[in-house]
């Protein structure tokens, strides 16, 4: 099993290495292509590969003409088999951090939890990798309150660093009856205003983490952007009348989550290369929004927040 890992790994690195000499091919052909279509003088630089150029371009259709990426061959597979994820802790987890912990094991389909003991996180990815696991999901804390979130997508990477924020427990909330059961089939998702390539990126990570819904699926998740604040809501509907007549239910638990870094690699490699990571000028650039192009506006989740959902946090009293 460690042959094979080490044997994919370099496999994985050697596509890696060729996707300049693909990008370079790529805008070659273009060139050629746009010279063609506009009646000009081929460049000078590309005469003596026009033939063999254009022969390419004849050859090419709508899937071979775009050069593939690294980015392309790590959701490869996500279609063939449903995602295994486990979920764990950061060691010694404090009862609210295993609360939410087992809160969230309901919120993804197919998810295993584990207790960290005093597991290191090598030992831990290793030992998914050989039990066929798609992504490693790690719950940090700072004093009783969960305030990370390590998405680890596998055998690969990439690896996304979210920080928690307004984290609500179903735990927290005292009125057990309006709220009711978490149910367990599989959510459709809701993908709000991830307009930006870092934005299409991150979409791409959190909604391989859910597999295909049935279409008769009344349960709903929610991950809405708006400044670069990614909101996570969870919701039933149910239809007590007509077709307009929707009952929304939020059932917890709900969270913002703010992402400051992308590595390609898994969490355990030190040495990966970081796609992206915030910096500390963007925190004062409050008009450039990363995740999306538009201004921060009213998107349609936020309507719901005045149907007056069934969760509300705890007052100080209690």
């Amino acid at each position: 099993m460690l042959r094979r890992n080490i044997r994919l790994r370099r496999e994985y690195l050697y596509r890696k290495s060729l996707e300049g000499k693909e990008r370079l091919l790529y805008e070659n052909k273009r060139k050629i292509k746009e010279a063609l279509e506009e009646g000009k003088a081929i460049p000078t630089e590309l005469v003596n590969e026009e033939a063999a150029l254009r022969q390419e371009i004849d050859l090419e259709d709508e899937h071979t003409a775009v050069p593939k990426t690294h980015i392309d061959d790590e959701y490869a597979n996500a279609a063939e088999k449903d995602p295994k994820i486990l979920l764990t802790t950061s060691r010694d987890p404090s009862s609210r951090l295993t609360q939410f912990v087992k809160e969230m094991k309901i919120v993804f389909p197919n998810a295993q939890r584990m207790n960290r003991g005093g597991q290191v996180i090598s030992e831990i990815i290793g030992t998914c990798r050989a039990h066929d696991f798609t992504d490693v999901i790690l719950v940090h804390e700072h004093r009783g309150e969960p305030d990370g979130l390590i998405v680890c997508h596998l055998p690969f990477g990439p690896t996304a660093y979210f920080g928690l924020l307004n984290v609500v427990t179903r735990h927290d909330i005292k009125d057990k009856k309006s709220m009711g059961t978490m149910p367990e089939v599989y959510p459709h998702l809701i993908l709000n205003n991830f307009t930006t390539k870092l934005g299409e990126r991150t979409a791409n990570i959190l909604k391989h983490l859910f597999p295909v819904p049935k279409l008769d699926s009344r349960r709903i998740i929610t991950f809405a952007n708006q400044s670069d604040y990614i909101s996570f809501r969870h919701h039933i509907y149910e239809k007590h009348g007509g077709p307009k007549a929707i009952d929304l239910k939020e059932i917890g638990p709900r969270f913002e989550m703010r992402l400051y870094q992308i590595k390609l690699g898994t969490v355990d490699q030190n040495e990966a290369q970081n796609e992206w990571v915030i910096r500390p000028y963007m925190n004062t650039a409050k008009k450039h929004n990363v995740l999306s192009t538009a201004h921060p506006i009213e998107s349609s989740f936020e309507t719901t927040k005045r149907l007056k959902p069934t969760i509300k946090r705890p007052s100080k009293a209690s």
